[in-house]
């Protein structure tokens, strides 16, 4: 595993010669928050090594927020009037640097609804063979985080190319953990020098240290083991749901969220296929083409968030909870709801039906 140690100047330099090359994308400040957006040479300079974790996740660099799908004319003049064609869209090579190990462990979770044997969304598929994924440790976590909890970690290399860490005085440890991380360095030339054994222990040190700081919220191989009725009847429902406004914002934030609409739009005689974000928390969401709508009611909406995440996702694909530890949905919600204590009471439903 090939360790070197670089200084800031250098880092921003190497994303320099990235920039000449291919896209990169970087956490820059965008008002009161930091923001994944394409830099250019000159921008280096912006990008943030020490920010908390965006408002929104990066994924949506992969699975957009509003995605041109397809076009069509609706002149029946046109000869090819209501034949939709496929909007052309960039796949060319580009570098995230600077996705917390949440977010890229998230990748890992979402590929699973958009990249099976199955089923493969072409344009998911394409951006994720497209994007080199550098990281960065995350030596200080937030109050809201809990990644250790849920099979990821701060310092954590799933999905993962390249991992940078903090060292402290203006270094990086800078960190392959992929092939294709190694040829990205090879590309374009990190320069630095090898990791010694001070600047290695340093890494170890930071690393226990940003774990130490995260609380656990407890055992969740329960949420395998226990029926899913036990949990669906569960009187639990009543209490989480009471305070919830079905903003939506936990699932906008959220970096394992999936869910879209598509939709139509036309003006003139111009018409466009749509793919949308969409969330399980809003009424329309589940609302049928007869007027029936099997979540009609918040509490069932509410339910839903939380069972997918923690049981119908865990016992389809057999692969832990879907959830990163992020934070971002217990930082941000209006309300206050906070899915560790969510876990905890399904926890405490676990013990009570044993």
């Amino acid at each position: 595993m090939k360790r070197l140690v670089l200084t800031k100047d250098e880092l921003t330099a190497w994303v320099r010669r990235m920039t000449e090359g291919v896209k990169v994308f970087a956490p820059v400040a965008v008002g009161d928050y930091d923001e994944f957006r394409l830099v250019d040479s000159d921008q280096a300079d912006l990008i943030r090594w020490s920010y908390q974790n965006t408002r929104l996740s990066p994924k949506g660099l992969f699975h957009p927020q509003a995605e041109r799908m397809f076009k069509f004319s609706t002149s029946k003049e046109d000869p090819e009037w209501n034949i939709l064609k496929e909007v052309p869209k960039d796949f060319s090579p580009r570098v995230i640097v600077g996705m917390r190990p949440c977010d890229a462990a998230a990748l890992k979770i979402m590929d699973v609804n958009f990249d099976t044997p199955e089923y493969k969304d072409p344009w998911w598929v394409r951006r994720r063979k497209a994007t080199t994924i550098v990281g960065l440790a995350c030596t200080s976590p937030s109050s809201t985080c809990f990644c250790t909890s849920v099979n990821s970690g701060p310092f954590d290399t799933k999905g993962l190319d390249v991992l940078l860490v903090p060292l402290g005085g203006g270094r990086f440890l800078l960190e392959v953990v992929s092939e294709r991380g190694e040829e990205l360095c090879q590309q374009f030339g990190p320069g630095g020098k090898e990791a010694d054994s001070e600047a290695i222990a340093t890494y170890e040190e930071l690393k226990k240290k940003a774990e130490a700081a995260l609380v656990p919220i407890g055992d969740l191989s329960p949420f395998k083991e226990r029926d899913m009725l036990e949990f669906f009847n569960s009187p639990i429902w009543d209490e989480v749901q009471f305070a919830c406004i079905n903003c939506g914002v936990c699932t906008y934030l959220c970096p394992t969220c999936w869910c879209f609409d598509i939709q139509d739009e036309v003006y003139e005689s111009e018409g466009c296929r749509l793919r949308l974000w969409d969330s399980c928390m809003f009424p329309l969401f589940t609302l049928h083409g007869s007027g029936h709508n099997p979540r009609a009611e918040k509490l069932q909406r509410v339910r839903q968030r939380f069972m997918h995440k923690l049981k119908y996702y865990v016992d389809k694909y057999g692969q832990g909870v879907a959830c990163v530890g992020c934070g971002r949905c217990v930082q941000f919600c209006p309300v206050n709801i906070d899915i560790r204590e969510v876990i905890r009471l399904m926890l405490v439903q676990c013990e009570c039906a044993v």
